[in-house]
């Protein structure tokens, strides 16, 4: 039985949270998958697309729980399309962007298993947008950095500091944790008052959003318990975005003044 199992691995991405966001050839792929193995980011309402005699095998790691290492992962990838045949590999955002998948389709394509990769709306562009807040604008940000906000070593990437020295708008993903370092790099190039939003579950009926400026975005996470997972974007874009830019000139005129917003 084992001689007809043809062997085959597809790397998608599942959009930032929305379901509706996965793209047509992402649910194309999960219709024919025998296998899912999927991560704590991807919205389990698209297992709904997979065949409902796949396998569905849960492999995320959310915090304080982490059921599977990097490495057993890789290898569950191996032993499933070995074993079963076609798997869908669902990663939340994009794959290639902070996802590790172009270490797992390596590890995978070193057993001889062919791949295959299908991008992900990711959720360093998607969240912003859904907020009103274009990355890019002429006459305002002409380009924009995505940068992680914690390495592999845990520690805060030396990007931020070369990024807050451009006009570029700033995109932090997984920085949360590393807020109150990123506020003293922004401080550090004097740009006290420049805007920022922090998005928190973007794109899903639970997304909430605080906006302030580098110098009252702590306070404001704080007095509402913003958490992750969650984007920080830095830039005067946030404040010329159409959506919020009523709140945020109130905001500017009382520092203190706290806004938090659902999704609308």
């Amino acid at each position: 039985m084992h001689n007809t199992i043809k062997p085959k691995v597809t790397l998608v991405g599942a959009g930032p949270g929305d379901p509706d966001l996965l793209t047509i050839k992402g649910a194309k792929a999960l219709a024919e998958a025998n296998v899912v193995l999927y991560d704590a980011l991807a919205n389990e309402e698209l297992l709904n697309y997979a065949p409902k005699k796949a396998l569905k095998i849960f492999v995320g790691k959310r915090k304080g729980s982490h059921p599977y290492s990097q490495v057993q992962i890789n290898q569950l990838i191996v032993d499933n399309a070995l074993t079963y045949g076609n798997v869908v590999r669902l990663k939340g955002g994009d794959p290639f962007i902070f996802g590790r998948g172009s270490e797992e389709i390596e590890y995978v394509e070193s057993f001889g298993i062919p791949t295959f990769v299908v991008p992900g709306i990711s959720s360093a562009i998607a969240v912003p947008a859904y907020q009103g807040i274009p990355l890019t604008k002429r006459g305002v940000s002409e380009s924009f950095w995505v940068i992680t906000g914690t390495t592999s070593a845990r520690q805060l990437s030396t990007d931020i500091a070369l990024a807050a020295q451009s006009s570029a708008t700033v995109v932090v993903l997984m920085g949360m944790s590393k807020l109150d370092q990123i506020v003293a790099v922004f401080q550090k190039e004097s740009k006290g008052e420049v805007p920022v939003a922090i998005i928190q579950n973007g794109t899903t009926p639970e997304e909430k959003t605080g906006i302030g400026t580098v110098n009252t975005i702590q306070q404001i996470v704080a007095e509402n318990s913003l958490s992750s997972p969650a984007i920080i974007v830095i830039g005067a874009v946030v404040g010329d975005s159409k959506k919020r830019k009523g709140f945020y000139k109130e905001l500017k005129s009382n520092h203190h003044k706290l806004l938090v917003y659902g999704k609308e």
